[in-house]
């Protein structure tokens, strides 16, 4: 079994990369992996404190309601991405947020 502590750290590094994704980047689609990268961190932390518990289902019940509206989001967001890429050429953020005005 994997300690706690150490499902904790690996938690924290992927959030922590997935937040400097969102930050330095500029590609929009970087971007929607990093924030992917947080969500999983997130469900990462809800099965770990689960482990506590393991007669309850919770934390992985939630973890699983994470992960599915993740996929909407990512669908979604994929779909702007694709919108936005035909109308401006570019899914550079700076670059469509100079175009916009």
């Amino acid at each position: 079994m994997i300690p706690f502590a150490h499902i904790l750290i690996l938690s924290a590094v992927l959030f922590a990369i997935g937040l400097a994704l969102v930050v330095v980047r500029k590609n929009a689609i970087i971007v929607l992996m990093g924030i992917e990268l947080m969500l999983n961190a997130g469900n990462l932390n809800l099965v770990a404190f689960n482990q506590k518990n393991p007669e309850l289902l919770e934390g992985h019940l939630f973890a699983l309601v994470v992960m599915m509206i993740a996929a909407i989001e990512a669908a979604v967001a994929l779909a702007i991405i694709l919108k936005v890429y035909k109308l401006f050429q570019s899914v550079n953020l700076d670059e469509i947020n100079e175009m916009k005005g």
